[in-house]
């Protein structure tokens, strides 16, 4: 009994967030709009939805119809970005059968396995009991990743942007993911000067310099494939790295191979933010990430996110670790970062504008005539933790504000009925 009741109440409750809801007109009323575009936050504002596309934003506007919610002064954002993560492919993070984010092939043998072709959206589980744990609290995209490990490689492969709203499908085009520094050393003679020479032979593999079948190749037939598209500039090439030196010569590698690329991490970053800022080169930071874990990162600072930002740099935010159990904290992040000196405007566009735009996400990431209507409404400033999501949209449809958290909370939070008089312990009640 003790070890069927969970199973039960997981089953019921993943198929209650399953259900459908139906899609409604909305009509928004006198909130604090932070649009996440050049018009900034605007007050009293009226947000219309139609046929889940955002019809209007203004004052006065006419319901025609449609189901009308008072805000009465509260937020309205965009659906927030929740990083970079394993959510949807990592269930368990000390589970093996539970976790599909990195590939070890070659587990054990001396050579690194390169296998950039390997992506992990195939792995996707939109059922994943994270998922509404982290859209109840306001998430509404995140950035699947691919991790490099032992028996794999730097280029550790390829994932993409995915929509919370319970598809399966990618909802932008897949980014590689390759890890720099002392990040990689152990997969690449412990050097970082090998990380450079292996990665120009695999270019010159990509293009062809080294033929197929070579005895020194490291690529597969598909390998060259998936590699081709962001050689020509095509995609993003997600790079973790955090060393100043090491951005450095990354950004001289990039130019040279004409890559689009995004700093993960970028612990040092703030060091070079004017060449970041020339080079048009994105940087995903923890705000929290001020103490060096090694040599990378003895100029780790609190500051990092202000100073990129104030360079000129597009800044948003993923957590160091522990990212998909905890997507849901990236707004206090974000709420940090503002408490070392970035704009408060800054940092929600880190948490929405930015990456939808970099990372190729179509219609998300601001509140403004046509995009989709992925939606928050909040109790209060959404980067402060004593807030909460109110009511998240996914196209203007509300989606059940619970979880399993929230189910046990409710379970554990009931009075217990004496035995005496017949009762169970709570873990029996339904």
């Amino acid at each position: 009994m003790s070890r069927r009741v969970p199973a039960l109440l997981a089953a019921a409750l993943s198929a209650a967030l399953a259900l459908p809801v139906a899609a409604q007109d909305l009509l928004i009323r006198n909130a604090t709009v932070h649009t996440a575009t050049a018009q900034g936050t605007l007050h009293n504002t009226d947000v219309l939805v139609r046929a889940g596309r955002i019809a209007g934003v203004g004052n006065g506007l006419a319901a025609g119809g449609a189901t009308v919610i008072d805000a009465a002064g509260r937020p309205l954002t965009p659906a927030l970005f929740g990083g970079i993560n394993g959510l949807g492919i990592e269930e368990v993070s000390g589970e093996e059968t539970t976790s599909d984010g990195r590939l070890a092939l070659g587990d054990g043998a001396k050579d690194m396995v390169v296998r950039p072709e390997f992506d992990v959206t195939l792995a996707y589980n939109p059922d994943s009991i994270l998922r509404p744990v982290a859209t109840a609290e306001g998430i509404g995209f995140t950035l699947l990743a691919a991790g490099a490990t032992s028996g794999g490689s730097i280029l550790a492969g390829q994932g993409a942007a995915m929509r919370l709203d319970g598809g399966i499908d990618p909802a932008g085009p897949r980014v590689l993911f390759l890890q720099l520094g002392a990040r990689g050393a152990e997969l690449t003679g412990n050097s970082r000067a090998a990380q450079w020479m292996l990665l120009d032979q695999i270019i010159d593999e990509a293009r062809g310099r080294i033929p197929a079948g070579s005895h020194v190749s490291l690529l597969t037939p598909a390998g060259r494939t998936a590699l081709t598209r962001y050689f020509d500039g095509n995609g993003r090439v997600l790079v973790a790295v955090d060393r100043a030196a090491d951005i450095r010569q990354l950004l001289r590698w990039s130019k040279r191979h004409n890559l689009r690329i995004a700093i993960a991490g970028g612990s040092e970053a703030w060091r070079v933010a004017g060449e970041l800022a020339a080079a048009n080169v994105p940087v995903f930071v923890d705000p929290l990430d001020n103490l060096p874990a090694g040599f990378d990162q003895l100029h780790a600072s609190l500051e990092n996110a202000a100073r990129l930002q104030a360079a000129g740099v597009q800044v948003s935010f993923a957590q160091a670790s522990d990212a998909a159990h905890n997507a849901r904290k990236l707004r206090q992040l974000a709420g940090n970062a503002v408490a070392n000196g970035m704009p408060w405007d800054a940092a929600l566009a880190g948490l929405t504008r930015v990456p939808a735009e970099t990372l190729g996400v179509e219609g998300v990431g601001t509140i403004a005539v046509g995009q989709r209507a992925d939606l928050v409404l909040w109790t209060g400033d959404p980067l402060d933790v004593i807030h909460t999501a109110e009511q998240t949209w996914f196209d203007g449809r509300a989606i059940p504000m619970r979880s399993r958290q929230t189910e046990l909370r409710d379970r554990y939070m009931q009075q217990e009925s004496p035995r005496e008089q017949g009762g169970l312990p709570r873990a029996y009640g339904r």
